[in-house]
């Protein structure tokens, strides 16, 4: 392949430059300005004379290994802008807390985010997936690669009559990748490769004239460099056998028909479906994590990223225009990932049950698992029970509790067919002609949550049931009284094992919680919370409750009594003032006494106190913003 010395330089083209480092350094010139492409050790800045250039105002980075970025403070200390892939932003801003997290012991993480900053970065801010974005002269076009990192990043621009692809380490020569170690994403997987085959065959779509690897030379024929590599690639994984043997046909038709107007997405973790109007609009009940090659197993956001990689053939294969609306079934993030991207390239209005809107876009006001990482905003919160008017659809949406509190049940009738899509509500045991009610309690299960969804079912009596992680399934009455009969049974055992009928916290066992459960607030600042508190006697009774929080702190009141209906919950708020003094994480609690019955520090909260004056704020770009105008 060819390695490159430091300090090398090579023109590309008129304005390109190649600069070897520790990486493949890239500087694009507009005028007496550059724009690197990743960083290296940060020897460019020695070099710029010679390119004709007096500074560098934007760094535009592909991945977080270090040999990409190890010299990044030293373009910040010049005024550079520093751009960063959005799903490693954490690596970089919040470095420290990755090694002081980091497991050594019984580790099973085997992704390479040891080669990471080893000191916090303060980038400017995230680049902006699927846009185009203008910096200085050039129209940068960045792509989600994944493959060697999930997060990677290339970026395509028409520059000097060519169309040039900076591909960091997606591809290191004609049928090679520079490292096949970080494409295992997994203990003994190989997610990566799966996903690297489908990055460099969507570069090869894009009809590039060159290609710039982070390490080997420039790619002058694309094509057959990728599809070589493609091959190679197809084989490694059916000589694996993992499960990614149907990528080429996902690829080829990601969508399958359940009803001409009914597509369910067999690409994506959770399926999503896509409702087809007569006007060439879509609606898509859910959409998380879409061509999915599977995932690392830790949950921080450099593991989990969204794509919008099936959208083009659906607008290709089904004469769509418009992706319209995305309505999930419930909030967790392998069926809401890409909301937010839907919204940002498509234009896309995101329509919620009422039940958790808020959960969507106030997700650090609760304390629950598979909360997606940032806030969704909501366009329309739907009422539950009353039809809602989409195109030619007629919805209504109904509470479905078991899964998860969280949740509702989506009815409609699409081509003479009546469907309930039911999320992750429960799915089919193999083997068996019974179903898996699918339950976790810190998602706030109730006991009587899948006979009173079974109840659910019977009433609404639907031709089809769809869900999140299993086949699509029509009903017939045998099977709605199965469901009720797994419902009932799992009822009954609850109460068998509970203490319901004395002392009732419901199925999760939890006597309060405290909102917003994560807040940021400045020194000396003020912060309003509400306590809910669950009786769990069948008489109304009386809560004492006792604000638990850091000493310098004040409160008021610092307690008080709430009234409680039987086995119902009631609401108490308060308002702390912090101290004066920067802290990560404070612990707040409420000590909770009922009818006598002291339940101690029952719950609790945190509360980062942040001096604005340290803190570096992320932003970003604006597609189509010349960023020479921004600075």
């Amino acid at each position: 392949m060819g390695e490159y010395e430091t300090g090398y330089v090579e023109r590309i083209s008129a304005n390109v430059f190649l600069i070897g480092d520790t990486c493949n350094v890239y500087v694009l010139r507009s005028g007496r300005d550059g724009v690197a492409i990743d960083f290296g050790s940060g020897a460019v800045l020695g070099l710029l004379p010679d390119l004709g250039i007096d500074r560098l105002v934007d760094v535009l980075v592909t991945h977080f290994h270090r040999d990409q970025i190890q010299g990044l403070d030293q373009a910040l200390a010049t005024g550079a802008n520093v751009w960063v892939p959005p799903i490693e932003q954490d690596l970089f801003v919040h470095a420290d807390d990755h090694w002081q997290g980091r497991e050594f012991d019984n580790d099973y993480d085997v992704r390479q985010n040891r080669f990471g900053p080893l000191q916090s970065v303060a980038v400017t801010g995230v680049l902006p997936e699927y846009r185009t974005v203008r910096f200085g002269d050039h129209q940068i076009t960045i792509l989600p690669t994944p493959g060697h990192t999930v997060g990677s990043l290339s970026f395509l621009v028409d520059i000097d009559a060519k169309r040039m692809v900076f591909t960091g380490d997606l591809i290191a020569a004609p049928g090679k990748v520079w490292s096949l170690a970080a494409t295992q994403w997994t203990y003994n997987g190989i997610e990566g490769v799966g996903a690297t085959w489908h990055s460099v065959l969507g570069l090869r779509d894009r009809d590039p004239d060159l290609l710039l690897p982070s390490h080997g030379q420039p790619i002058n024929e694309p094509r057959p460099a990728i599809d070589l590599l493609a091959s190679r690639l197809s084989r490694m994984i059916a000589d694996r056998g993992n499960g990614n043997e149907e990528l080429a046909s996902w690829r080829e038709r990601p969508y399958v028909a359940l009803t001409p107007h009914l597509l369910q997405n067999r690409t994506s973790m959770s399926r999503s479906y896509a409702l087809l109007s007569a006007s060439g609009k879509a609606m898509l009940i859910d959409f998380g994590y879409d061509f999915s090659t599977g995932m690392p197993p830790p949950g921080d956001r450099t593991s989990r990223r969204p794509l919008l990689a099936t959208i083009d053939a659906l607008k290709r294969d089904y004469g769509i225009g418009r992706i319209d609306v995305a309505m999930p079934t419930h909030y967790h993030d392998d069926h809401v990932a890409g909301f937010n991207l839907l919204r940002d390239v498509e234009g896309t209005h995101v329509w919620a049950a009422e039940n958790f809107s808020s959960v969507l876009s106030e997700p650090t006001r609760y304390d629950l698992p598979c909360l997606w990482y940032d806030p969704i905003t909501v366009d329309q919160s739907l009422p539950l029970g009353e039809p809602i008017q989409w195109e030619e659809y007629e919805f209504r949406l109904h509470e479905l509790p078991g899964h998860t509190l969280y949740a509702c049940a989506i009815e409609f009738e699409v081509d003479g067919i009546r469907v309930l899509a039911s999320g992750d509500q429960q799915g089919t045991v193999p083997g068996r002609d019974a179903e898996w009610l699918n339950y976790t309690y810190r998602s706030r299960f109730g006991h009587h949550d899948f006979r009173r969804s079974a109840e659910l079912y019977r009433r609404l009596n639907p031709d089809l049931l769809i869900s999140g992680h299993w086949d699509p399934r029509y009903v017939d009455d045998a099977h709605l009284t199965m469901l009720m009969d797994r419902g009932r049974s799992l009822e009954e055992v609850h109460e068998q094992l509970l203490p319901l009928d004395t002392f009732d916290l419901g199925a999760e066992g939890v006597a309060a919680w405290i909102r917003p459960y994560r807040s940021t607030v400045q020194p000396n600042g003020e912060l309003a919370i509400d306590i809910e508190v669950r009786n769990p006697f069948a008489e109304a009774s009386t809560a004492r409750l006792e604000l638990a929080f850091p000493r310098d702190w004040t409160a008021r009141p610092t307690g008080g009594e709430v009234r409680l209906p039987a086995l119902g919950t009631a609401t108490q708020s308060f308002v702390l003032r912090v101290g004066d003094h920067p802290i990560r994480r404070a612990r707040i609690a409420c000590d909770v006494t009922i009818r006598g019955r002291r339940l101690g520090l029952a719950a609790e909260a945190l509360v980062t106190v942040v001096d604005p004056s340290t803190y570096s704020g992320m932003t970003l770009p604006v597609a189509g913003e010349d960023r020479r105008g921004l600075r």
